[in-house]
């Protein structure tokens, strides 16, 4: 919706054009528009008038924030509460389309406020609170569900050093079992060797063989010295000259 003008106190050239930016608006031609009500702006036209048709031309141009701000400066530029109401609807239709559905909802509270018979008013401020609630479930659950996946990571990281330090712990029962196997493996080899070492049924040990021998070896030269002591006493018997 735009405004025309309704009194011929405007300047001409601003009157001109505020018209020239309806018709452009009319056919579709919102940028064009957009700069001939700026054009009136500057020329003096009324600021309610040129400053709300602005914001149309903004809006049919889904550029809803800069549609906000023109709307919004606008109903302390008149006194009409029916100029207040139209100012705070399309305020809230700029804040609905950019999602800013709370504050939609404050300017659909204004606009009743000066016009409670605008039943499109009622029904566009049952719908921002509708959003509105939808919004804030939706920010709750985003908020649980971050909450969530924090927890999981939380989790994942706890299982996750659990798991190192199981990972260690099995790590260190394997060295500790393959150092007991290869003890026991030791000590079974040493258990063999000895084996080995000890004389079998029947036979003597290297040892007892070797005392043995020594003992022999010293009863052999026992006798050899007492047969070398005997051959020197048979010598000197002789024989012994006669003397006659």
């Amino acid at each position: 919706m735009i405004l025309v003008i309704a009194s011929s106190a405007f300047a001409q050239e601003a009157n001109e054009f505020i018209e020239k930016g309806n018709n452009l608006y009319d056919e579709g031609k919102f940028g064009e528009a957009e700069v001939t009500y700026r054009e009136a702006q500057e020329a003096g036209a009324d600021p309610f008038i040129s400053g709300f048709n602005l914001g149309d031309a903004l809006f049919k141009q889904e550029r809803f924030e800069e549609a906000a701000s023109a709307f919004q400066a606008l109903p302390n530029l008149t006194e009409d509460k029916e100029q207040k109401a139209s100012a705070f609807h399309n305020l809230g239709n700029s804040f609905l389309k950019a999602e800013k559905f709370q504050e939609s909802v404050d300017a659909y509270k204004q606009s009743l406020r000066n016009n409670p018979r605008d039943l499109e008013t009622k029904y566009n401020y049952s719908y921002a609170k509708r959003m509105l609630q939808q919004q804030q479930e939706q920010e709750q659950q985003q908020d649980q569900d971050k909450e969530q996946d924090k927890k999981d990571e939380e989790k994942k990281d706890d299982q996750q050093k659990q798991d190192q330090q199981d990972q260690k712990q099995e790590e260190k029962q394997d060295e500790e079992q393959k150092q007991d196997q290869q003890q026991q493996e030791k000590d079974q080899q040493q258990q063999e060797d000895q084996k080995e070492q000890e004389p079998k049924e029947g036979e003597i040990s290297k040892e007892d063989a070797e005392r043995m021998l020594d003992a022999l070896n010293q009863d052999e030269k026992k006798i050899r010295d007492r047969l070398e002591e005997q051959k020197v006493k048979k010598g000197v018997k002789g024989n012994i000259e006669k003397d006659w």
